[in-house]
């Protein structure tokens, strides 16, 4: 049977048929689609973990347990589950362990460009990258098998437009792969300084055994055409390289990690002038560089953003690409969507002249005008660790001016460590959770907080103030962020205190909401036009040649520009 798939819906098939028996995750754009598909299968174990670390800590653990195991992440994901990573390439695994991370070129939905291909070689650990959602399922199957064979786990490397994509695939059967036996194997699983040395030297022979088989392993290919131009490509800039040039040599790469060093000085020696064409950073052009074949690369490709069928024909061939010009649309900043909880805590927080560490999540909109409150965005749970660490620096007072401003989610995914610092290191700052009972930003998934896993069950949710009590903060207040005069109130006492403090602005996503509200609506009588309400940033409100006014499409009736009018002069439509 064939179906039109998403690269991430096709990943999760190719793990469903891999006989897989857990899968984990953090949600990440653009990889959270792999483990929601996943958890649709009632065969596979599938959870949204924590973060990263644990999700990668709970795959292996399912691997050396005997099931073959598979977790998803985003590119920055991998960083944090980098220190799992390292040592599982010394451990290696008994069933198979597949990681699957998806990077973004061009930063659509992240704070940085990195390349985990860096990642693949740093740790010594195999990684594949498919060019569209076929390959995507197949090459699943196969990291397992090769997972299994050589005793590794096995990266498999998205991108964007592959994740997101979709291609048609052929489908098949779901594999009987029974449980391996499970052995208790301390050389091997323990890495204690002796025994770690031991297994690192079985890293370095599984990774030559693994380059030489790369050589013959059907994922990489050679395709001969005009053998005055070659191309070196793998994943999406194949698909790109092979529109632009489709009469050109192509030796497709499968295998990213390590590179079949026979099969491209082979390929090389056939064609008059070779190129490589990837995204982001020279990974496969200083490798090759390196074995001295001559080839031409970030000479004239850029290292930053994605590439184009374009781009690379007037690259290579010189030929300027027949494209009419942009049109001259109107700009469309990202911007907070209408009835948005956060909106308040913002408006109240730039009245008070407050400045804020910001995270990652819906909430570092606010760092846009004209709310205009976020100063920084580093990397999740930073903005703890971070207004701890500029009260340590300028001191108590500047603190009374700041707050550190988290999402649920993101508290629970490594916010916690950094309040747990703040107050065994007696700090005093002020860190304000945004509780909207969701993973917002990544497409509302649920988290150790909602109550609900990933299939939907039924769990204890857990007690945020429970928690932040538990680790030493006494002064623990919930509001309502609508609550304008209450906000207003809980700031200005718990920025001034000389303890720690954590303020819960709790009200539910504005997206969950089942509740049909009628807009509001601006009497042009009583408005003054004094543009308060533009203050609050909300796309539903418009201010127009002929005065203010909201537009009731957009407008979810939630009701907050009410609390900020003076004269009255917004009420319900049809009041």
């Amino acid at each position: 049977m064939k179906r039109l798939m998403l690269g991430n819906e096709a990943i999760a098939r190719g793990a469903y048929e891999a006989g897989v028996g857990v899968a984990t995750a953090y949600p990440g754009t653009p990889s959270t689609e792999i483990t929601e598909f996943a958890a649709k299968y009632d065969e596979i174990y599938a959870e949204w973990s924590p973060n990263e670390k644990v999700a990668l800590e709970v795959a292996i653990g399912a691997s050396f347990a005997g099931a073959r195991a598979m977790v998803a992440m985003k590119h920055v994901g991998l960083n944090v589950a980098a220190d799992p990573l390292f040592t599982v390439s010394y451990t290696g695994v008994n069933a198979g362990l597949v990681i699957v991370v998806a990077d973004d070129p061009g930063m659509h939905s992240s704070q940085n460009e990195q390349d985990s291909r860096y990642y693949a070689r740093a740790s010594q650990v195999p990684m594949l990258e498919p060019a569209d959602s076929q390959e995507a399922l197949e090459f699943v199957k196969l990291a397992f098998e090769l997972s299994e064979k050589y005793d590794t786990p096995v990266l498999i490397r998205l991108t964007t437009r592959v994740a997101h994509s979709q291609s048609i695939v052929t489908l098949g059967q779901r594999a009987d792969v029974p449980l391996k036996e499970y052995k208790k194997l301390p050389n091997k699983n323990v890495m204690m300084p002796a025994m770690a040395r031991k297994r690192h030297v079985e890293v370095e022979s599984r990774m030559k055994v693994l380059a030489e088989a790369a050589n013959d392993l059907w994922i990489n290919r050679v395709e001969m055409g005009d053998t005055s131009i070659g191309i070196i490509a793998s994943g999406i800039t194949y698909q790109y390289a092979k529109e632009a040039l489709p009469n050109a040599s192509f030796l497709k790469l499968g295998m990213v990690n390590p590179l079949p060093r026979r099969l491209i000085e082979s390929f090389a020696s056939k064609v008059r002038k070779l190129y490589i064409v990837e995204e982001l950073e020279p990974v496969l052009e200083e490798q090759i560089k390196s074995w001295g074949i001559p080839v031409i690369g970030k000479e004239i490709f850029p290292v930053q953003g994605e590439l184009s069928a374009n781009m690379i024909l007037e690259k290579i061939a010189g030929k300027a690409p027949d494209v009419r010009p942009a049109q001259d649309l109107p700009p469309r900043p990202p911007v907070m969507c209408p009835g948005c909880p956060h909106r308040g805590i913002y408006y109240v927080m730039k009245k008070l002249r407050l400045h804020a560490t910001g995270d990652i999540g819906c909430y570092t909109l606010g760092a846009l005008p004209p709310l205009e409150v976020i100063d920084t965005c580093v990397c999740m749970g930073a903005s703890v660790g971070m207004a701890h660490g500029m009260e340590k620096a300028r001191g108590k007072d500047f603190s009374r001016r700041l707050v550190a401003v988290i999402g649920d989610s993101t508290f629970i995914h490594s916010g916690i460590t950094g309040l747990i610092d703040i107050v065994y290191n007696q700090g005093a700052s002020t860190v304000v959770i945004l509780d909207n009972s969701t993973t917002g930003m990544t497409g509302h998934q649920d988290h150790p907080g909602t109550g609900r896993t990933i299939k939907g069950e039924a769990v204890p949710p857990l007690n945020l103030v429970n928690l932040i009590k538990a680790i030493g903060i006494e002064h623990v207040r919930v509001v309502d962020p609508f609550d304008l005069e209450e906000v207003e109130k809980v700031l200005k006492e718990e920025t001034q205190r000389e303890e720690p403090s954590v303020v819960i602005a709790q009200r539910p996503c504005a997206l969950l909401s089942k509740e049909m509200k009628a807009p509001m609506s601006i009497d042009r009588d009583a408005c003054r036009l004094c543009g308060v309400c533009l203050h609050l940033g909300c796309p539903a409100i418009e201010k127009k040649s002929d005065g203010m006014q909201i537009n009731q499409a957009l407008c979810n009736g939630c009701g907050l520009c009410v609390n900020v009018c003076k004269f009255s002069a917004i009420r319900r439509a049809g009041e």
